[in-house]
């Protein structure tokens, strides 16, 4: 494992404020490099955590990238500094949306992507406000914009989100009705959503409604899988299911070109 600091320019690039992120922790691979994923850690936590855990994994195939979030007021903590992805007050689907603080996460993660080599497979995934963020991206991607409008520059293969929820569902329609290139690049992204229904921090519902909403808009090749008991932390189970998720998708196994 490896780690460098990251400033932001790339906040800087597509939104009004500049962004100042965390290290950036990377995994390399064990064996030939086919894909590279950029996981995203929850509300204040840091990339060091769950680079320890990807490092484990049985997936010798990809380069993790783990960036740590700015620290910034977060309301939900009544403004107290935390590392986070965006501002959050609270998860329901009345409350505002931080699109300012999520483009400039989007554009780090696509940053971060776009360095990679032109033949490998492009992914992201994250663990709660990650996982937000992961499928913000996700969003961008198949619009082919950020929320400011700008050009959103990758090419997305693969998105995990373990306990987490789709933030900007309610604009999420107009932006995606009408426009056929944006509903053929929805549908061709595969999609991998976890969640407990044990999870007393982002409940159950919230994983199943962002679920049950990206289908509606259009993003068919998406799993949700559940785990019964399971709070807001991941178990076993789960990374073995991340682990095949990767592996089929990404073609890891041989089995795609």
């Amino acid at each position: 494992m490896s780690y460098g600091s990251s400033s932001v320019a790339s906040g800087a690039k597509t939104t009004g404020r500049s962004y100042e992120f965390g290290r950036t922790y990377v995994v390399r691979p064990k064996g030939m490099h086919l894909a590279t994923v950029v996981w995203l850690h929850g509300l204040g936590d840091n990339g060091a955590s769950w680079s320890q855990l990807l490092e484990t994994l049985p997936l010798p195939n990809i380069k993790w990238i783990c960036p740590t979030a700015p620290t910034r007021p977060v309301a939900v903590f009544g403004g107290f500094p935390s590392s986070a992805w965006f501002d959050v007050g609270d998860l329901s689907e009345s409350g505002p949306d931080d699109v300012e603080g999520m483009d400039a996460s989007a554009a780090h993660v696509a940053n971060l992507l776009s360095a990679e080599p032109a033949d490998v497979k492009l992914g992201v995934g994250g663990f709660s406000m990650g996982a937000a963020t992961a499928l913000y991206s996700a969003t961008c991607s198949a619009h082919g914009k950020y929320g400011n409008g700008k050009l959103y520059p990758v090419n997305l293969r693969a998105v995990v989100g373990l306990s987490g929820w789709l933030p900007c569902a309610r604009s999420l329609k107009n932006k995606l009705e009408g426009d056929t290139d944006a509903a053929t690049r929805a549908s061709s992204l595969p999609i991998l959503l976890c969640h407990g229904k044990g999870d007393d921090v982002v409940p159950y519902k919230h994983g199943e409604k962002s679920a049950e909403a990206l289908k509606s808009f259009g993003f068919e090749n998406l799993r949700f899988e559940t785990y019964n008991g399971l709070g807001h932390y991941t178990v076993p189970g789960e990374i073995d299911d991340v682990c095949k998720f990767l592996t089929a998708t990404l073609g890891l196994d041989g089995s795609q070109p």
